[in-house]
Order: C-alpha cells, then sequence, then structure tokens
C-alpha cells in the first residue's frame, strides 16, 4: 500500500560506513541551519549533522494537486478545485463533467502511478488524440463526459479500492501527506489492462458516457449516457473467470449431474469465519427425518438463550442441502449474534411441490419446540433465506400467520423468489451472464412445480390477497438478478402492507455474491447491514 524503494541494492545502501538512517519519529527536524540539519531528541536535547548539500524533500500534493493550482474554470463559473474539494470526480481519469474539452493525462481514477508512467502517457494521448479525430469528422467541436457516466466511475474507482489494502494506509496514494486534504483513494487499482479495456468499451460503445456537440449548434448533440463498467469490481472478475473457464450452465445438465457441480465448486470455497460450535443432527421433516447444522456465534455469552435463525439454502428447490452455504451461515451467526439452524428439505425432481414447503414449515415448527435445546430463545426466533430458500422462509411468515404461530421475530429474504410469472425487466435485462439466468429460473421452476401451481401464493408471495401482520423484514436484491424486480416489489408490497420493510438493493450485485463469504469481499458491509437489521427487529421484540 506504499511504494517502497526495492531497487538495486536499495538495502544494501543502509549498510555503507557513511550511511546514517534517522527516524524522523524519534528524531524529528527541528531545523534546517546554515550548515545542516538540527535534530531534537527525546529528551529535548538538539543533535546537529552538518551536510555540503541538502536534498530538502517535504512531499508533495500527488496527481490532483498539480491540476487544482491552476485557474481552471468550467461552465457557470464552477473552479476545479471547487469541484473536487471532496476529491476528484473524473470519467476514466480523462475528463471531468462541468468542464468540456479539459483533458487529463493520467489523471486520477486512472492507473497512473500504479503503471508504468510513459506507457500510460502514451495511452492517454493516443485516447485523446482519436477523440478529436472523431469530433472533427463528426463536426463537432464540444465533448464532455455526463453526470451519471462519471458519477459510476468514481464508485467504480472506489469500489475496487475498497476491496484492498490501499484504504488503511497513510500514504500519498490517499492524499494522506498533505494536511486536510480529503482521504480517497487517488489511482485506479483496477490494473492497467482492465481499464485500458474500460477505455476502449467506451469508444466501442459510440463514445458511451459522453455528450458530443458543435458550439455553435450546427449539428445536432450526440448523447450516449450509460455506464461502462456497473457490475462490482470482484464480481466483474469472478464472471470474468467463469468465462474463461468455460463453465457450462447449469440449466444444460442434469439435476443429478447439477449437483455434482455445485459440489466439486463449493469444495474449492473460503470455509468462512469460525465460530463457537457447529453440530449437525437431524429433525423430523413432514415425511422422515432430514439434517440440519447448528452454528453458535462466536465470542458471545451463552449462558442465556441466544435469539435462533431458522435458515433455509437457496439452490431453486433442487441443488443445496443443510450445509451448502456453511460459510454464509456461520458469518450470519456470528453478525447476528444469534444460533442460525440451517435445516435441509427434500428437492426436485424427486420431491416436487410442495414438499420443500411442507418440510420448511415441520422444520419451523421443530425449531419452536426444542429452541431451548438448541441454546435459542423462542420468543426471538427469525427465519432467514437465500433465493428459494428466501421464498420458503416467506411461505412461513404467512402460514404462521394464518395458523396462529409460531411466533416469528423477523423475516430475512435475500435475492427471494416471490413470483412465478418471469416478466419483469429484470428477466429481461439479466437474462444471461450472471451466472443465475431466466433458463435456468425456467429449469428450476420445470422441476418443482407443475404449470397449474405455481401461482399458488406459497410459490407466488406476491400474489397473496393479505400481506399485513407479517414479521418485520429485510428483503435484499441484487442490480443484475433476474429476481431482482419481483424482490423489490415485494418488499414495496409488505410496506404497503403495514409491514415494517428494510429493502437493500445492491448495486453492481448478481444473485450468487452476496452469500459468497470471503470469495465476493464488496458483499462483506451489505451483510453487515442485513445483519444489524436482524439485531435490530430481535432486540425490539425483546423491548415489547
Amino acid at each position: 500500500t506504499k511504494r517502497l524503494c526495492l531497487d538495486t541494492r536499495y538495502y544494501e545502501t543502509f549498510n555503507r560506513d557513511h550511511v546514517s538512517l534517522v527516524d524522523l519519529r524519534s528524531e524529528p527536524i527541528e531545523r534546517i541551519t546554515e550548515d545542516g540539519v538540527d535534530l531534537r531528541s527525546g529528551d529535548g536535547s538538539t543533535r546537529s549533522l552538518d551536510f555540503d548539500a541538502i536534498v530538502f524533500a517535504t512531499g508533495f500534493d500527488a496527481m490532483t494537486g498539480a491540476i487544482v493550482r491552476v485557474d481552471v474554470e468550467g461552465r457557470d463559473g464552477m473552479s476545479l478545485r471547487d469541484k473536487w474539494a471532496d476529491g476528484p470526480q473524473t470519467y476514466l481519469g480523462l475528463m471531468t463533467h462541468g468542464f468540456p474539452n479539459l483533458f487529463m493525462i493520467t489523471g486520477p481514477q486512472s492507473p497512473s502511478v500504479l503503471s508504468n508512467m510513459i506507457v500510460s502517457i502514451e495511452q492517454h494521448v493516443e485516447w485523446i488524440t482519436d477523440a478529436l479525430e472523431t469530433l472533427r469528422r463528426d463536426d463537432h467541436d464540444v465533448i464532455e463526459p455526463t453526470e451519471l457516466a462519471e458519477r459510476s466511475w468514481v464508485a467504480h474507482t472506489n469500489d475496487f479500492a475498497d476491496i484492498t489494502l490501499f484504504p488503511r494506509a497513510n500514504s500519498w496514494y490517499m492524499g494522506a501527506n498533505v494536511p486536510g486534504k480529503p482521504r480517497v483513494v487517488l489511482p485506479y487499482v483496477g490494473g492497467v489492462d482492465r481499464y485500458r479495456q474500460a477505455c476502449v468499451d467506451v469508444v466501442d460503445g459510440g463514445y458511451l458516457g459522453f455528450r458530443r456537440a458543435s458550439s455553435d449548434g450546427s449539428r445536432p448533440e450526440a448523447v450516449n449516457d450509460g455506464v461502462v463498467r456497473p457490475l462490482a469490481p470482484d464480481v466483474m472478475v469472478m464472471l470474468d473467470m467463469m468465462a474463461e473457464l468455460g463453465v457450462p450452465p447449469m440449466e444444460s445438465m442434469s439435476p443429478t449431474d447439477a449437483r455434482g457441480f455445485m459440489e466439486a465448486s463449493a469444495a474449492m470455497s473460503p470455509p468462512g469465519p469460525d465460530v463457537a460450535e457447529v453440530t449437525d443432527g437431524t429433525f423430523p421433516g413432514a415425511d422422515g427425518d432430514l439434517a440440519y447444522r447448528r452454528y453458535v456465534p462466536a465470542g458471545v455469552d451463552t449462558s442465556s438463550p441466544l435469539p435462533i435463525v431458522l435458515y433455509l439454502h437457496g439452490g431453486g428447490w433442487v441443488l443445496g442441502h443443510a450445509t451448502s452455504d456453511d460459510a454464509f451461515c456461520r458469518d450470519l451467526a456470528n453478525q447476528t449474534a444469534s444460533i442460525v439452524v440451517s435445516v435441509d428439505y427434500r428437492h426436485a425432481p424427486e420431491h416436487r411441490f410442495p414438499a420443500a414447503h411442507d418440510d420448511a414449515w415441520a422444520a419451523l415448527g421443530w425449531i419452536s419446540r426444542t429452541a431451548a435445546e438448541l441454546g435459542g430463545d423462542a420468543s426471538r426466533l427469525a427465519v432467514a433465506g437465500w433465493s428459494a430458500g428466501a421464498n420458503l422462509a416467506g411461505h412461513l411468515t404467512q402460514r404462521a400467520r394464518d395458523e396462529g404461530g409460531p411466533a416469528i421475530t423477523a423475516q430475512l429474504m435475500i435475492t427471494p423468489v416471490t413470483d412465478h410469472a418471469m416478466d419483469t425487466d429484470s428477466y429481461r435485462d439479466n437474462a444471461e451472464g450472471y451466472v443465475l439466468t431466466a433458463a435456468m429460473m425456467t429449469w428450476f421452476m420445470d422441476h418443482y412445480a407443475d404449470t397449474d401451481q405455481r401461482s399458488d401464493t406459497r410459490i407466488a408471495l406476491l400474489r397473496a390477497d393479505d400481506l399485513s401482520g407479517l414479521p418485520p423484514a429485510v428483503v435484499v436484491t441484487a442490480e443484475f438478478d433476474p429476481l431482482r424486480d419481483e424482490g423489490a416489489a415485494y418488499a414495496e408490497a409488505l410496506a404497503e402492507a403495514g409491514v415494517a420493510v428494510e429493502h437493500v438493493p445492491c448495486r453492481g450485485h448478481i444473485h450468487t455474491s452476496l452469500t459468497a463469504v470471503d470469495v465476493i469481499l464488496s458483499g462483506a458491509p451489505i451483510r453487515e447491514q442485513m445483519a444489524a437489521a436482524i439485531r435490530a427487529f430481535c432486540r425490539e421484540r425483546v423491548a415489547a
């Protein structure tokens, strides 16, 4: 996170007889004198060092200082210094909104100092000259990034930095050497190749994110608003890796092969955080015993019963089992300070609708009856699930309300299935390319439920006649998920019915990224947010 000098014989230099290394933290410079430098020791005494010449390096205002010290003025008299008062705002590190025709060479939010500078300078000069040629060809003489493109590039730059150690260091990459300078990561840390490809994609997309015009109005404006890198950076990297590996689409496999593929993939995943205790057992399902795994959170006093969370795994009612979301359950237990019990349920196509829903109901009754034995407090019982498991969790809240219990304190629904129509904008926009595809959802639904069963409100939660009286809900949706819109619609419907709802829309994420603990690092703040909401709902129930 700091640019150390690792050149030839750098360290050996300090061991030469005529070289001394001075620690300025213990002996700061007191003054520069006519003959050299005075150092102040910890006891208050002064030590003088005589020199023939001094290289007096006081630091520098990296990447932005040289630009904002010029009196650059944009549209409506806005100065660049004022616009960047809270940190630089650029598109590709090349231009900034409100300052037409202002080009920057290796500016902030480009790789710049994290690359070979000569090569990056050449790349920028070539991009700019190509842009000028395009303007002249089209009889335009004004080019400027749009607000959306700039805002999104700043977010993308920060997102990449946030999954690294750079923000944790007091380095000049962060502006830490300049008193009062905003602490932001100044260079683009996503790599030169990825940055160059973004520049290419902008041009290939018809100068995506730019407005081009003629200053005299003689030619129509060409405005191509948009976002060049909308995905969370680690999600983008993961999808690139999957594309390189040529991972076959899940819907092209048999259920048996798909399960084997998922198991092999899970074996390569990180184990997740340590918890205080993990125990496995069985519970009575609707048609025989099923497996469960119980997680006790780390660092929590277990002398008194803890809140307890019934967790239902994802997998489209076809894939997964009680331990398939192991890393996420560990994280959920620790972050909610709750006992988490992940339960299995019967899977399609061997066991079709409503087998999974019936098993989930049996699990809820079992946990409510045996909460104390599990170390939990039945009066603080929450349900949680991911994807199809979130559908099951939502069903439990509706059925428990209608049948007079068990009482549920809160519900956590992560990228839930709440409808059967598959006709939303998110199904069209995210039909393929983001792991969970529209075709895969059809594959799941075909295995689990007949066509005439899919409007049943156990599957189509959104179509229930009454959503009032349900426990507080946390509904998490991902921007690049076919299920995004139906999840958001369910959150809205719950709110309209008077249910306390926290809808967490996750910019840049896909269906499978939010539960990928220690794989998709950008999901960590989202998991913290959902866990905090569950903790708050449990506290409210205790207070009530």
